[in-house]
């Protein structure tokens, strides 16, 4: 922060009166300590709260709903900096001087729009409306912080720059020393002052109490998480893996935001940003609708009648051994697999039909490959070296995540 921080306190009356002292008393870029432009740095100094929680929170607002990228810019414009007069979007309109160039600014300003109809146009984000969402999160909690901490950290614009010009020599009528030096110009020494001992040093600050937020939180979360995991044992259909880590984040989301308002909590950044990654890729791949347990999955039948008829797991490698079956006989068989790896290995001579698909991975079914996310199934006849007449082998394999091979071995 430039200069001295004003922590009078500062009535807020209503709305109106917050929104114009949140103007007058706007965060500060700061010079140190910032990653792009010093916005999330600004907002975390100005509050008291820590940075990396507004930066996540830019994060999130991105990637649920994409407004997060708008509204850095927005303070990139609108913030100053901490040894500037004012914002680069008033210098670009002449009201002061700002660091940044106006050649930059007017790049910023012509960015924002593209960015902005993104955010709120849908294209952008995991649901539709969650520009809107991320929009009024932010801004709510934004006008919420400066109703609580607004007194404190009151940023101080630098001072005007002033000429300083140097004493005028005296005229030619005024009496000089015969030495030639003007007549207060002579350097007499001080006169003497009593001793005074140097000033103690101050005292070291107290240190602030260690926050109970995050231990309460974690406690809190683990008991949901347990809750949750009775409650699926108990055959409640509700309570999904993907529901209960969605209850968790829920009660670390509050611990968090009740943390940016007390100084604590922020160790629970670390179990949120795994749990969020996972949740999104458990909701993205649906592996609740493949059943059959987790583990790996390793047979080779010889008759086939040893054949199932549907081989089903949730997460897991599953490797299919079918070149010790006799030629008499025809086979046909399905694997449903939420997640690994999925490998059939079938005779050389084999006749065989095939249909593989995968939601997100990989797929080579007798040379027939793809991979992505998406993509439609891989479908086909293969009559194997010999052509047609062999073991007739019908295979369909349905896979949320992972790699399907069918090859011949």
């Amino acid at each position: 922060m430039s200069g001295t921080a004003d922590r009078t306190r500062t009535h807020l009356g209503g709305f109106e009166d917050t929104l114009k002292d949140f103007w007058a008393s706007r965060p500060r870029r700061p010079s140190q300590g910032k990653k792009v432009a010093g916005v999330a740095a600004a907002i975390g100094n100005r509050y008291g709260i820590d940075p990396v929680l507004v930066r996540v929170a830019f994060v999130v607002a991105t990637i649920f709903g994409g407004v997060g990228l708008s509204l850095y810019v927005l303070g990139w414009l609108f913030f100053p900096g901490e040894r500037d007069q004012v914002s680069p979007i008033e210098a670009l309109i002449g009201r002061g001087r700002s660091s940044m160039s106006r050649g930059f600014t007017i790049i910023l300003v012509i960015a924002f729009f593209p960015l902005a109809s993104l955010a709120f146009g849908s294209r952008l984000g995991w649901f539709d409306g969650g520009g809107l969402i991320g929009l009024a999160l932010l801004v709510t909690a934004l006008y919420l912080l400066h109703r609580s901490r607004g007194q404190e950290n009151r940023p101080v614009a630098p001072a005007e720059e002033t000429m300083t010009y140097p004493m005028s020599t005296p005229s030619a009528g005024a009496t000089a020393d015969p030495l030639g030096a003007p007549p207060l110009a002579w350097d007499l020494p001080e006169p003497e002052q009593p001793y005074a001992p140097p000033p103690s040093p101050p005292p070291p600050p107290a240190r602030r109490p260690r926050s109970k937020v995050g231990p309460a939180t974690f406690g809190a979360a683990l008991l949901v998480a347990g809750a949750g995991a009775a409650s699926a044992s108990a055959g409640i259909g509700w309570f999904t893996a993907q529901h209960i880590i969605g209850l968790v984040l829920g009660v670390l989301g509050v611990g968090l935001v009740a943390g940016a308002f007390v100084r604590g909590g922020r160790g629970l950044i670390w179990l949120a940003v795994p749990l969020a990654i996972v949740g999104a890729a458990m909701t993205s791949v649906p592996v609740s609708q493949y059943s059959g347990g987790f583990g790996d999955i390793d047979s080779t039948p010889t008759t086939a009648a040893e054949v199932q008829p549907v081989y089903s797991h949730t997460a897991g490698n599953m490797r299919l051994d079918l070149t010790r079956l006799d030629a008499t006989t025809p086979v046909t068989t399905e694997v449903h697999a939420g997640a690994g790896q999925t490998t059939i290995i079938v005779p050389e001579t084999a006749d065989v039909r095939y249909d593989c698909q995968v939601q997100a991975g990989n797929v080579n079914c007798l040379g027939e490959t793809t991979d992505g996310v998406g993509r439609p199934a891989v479908t086909g006849q293969n009559d194997g070296t010999d052509g047609p007449g062999g073991l007739q082998v019908n295979v369909k394999v349905t896979q949320g995540a992972g790699d399907i091979e069918v090859r011949r071995g």
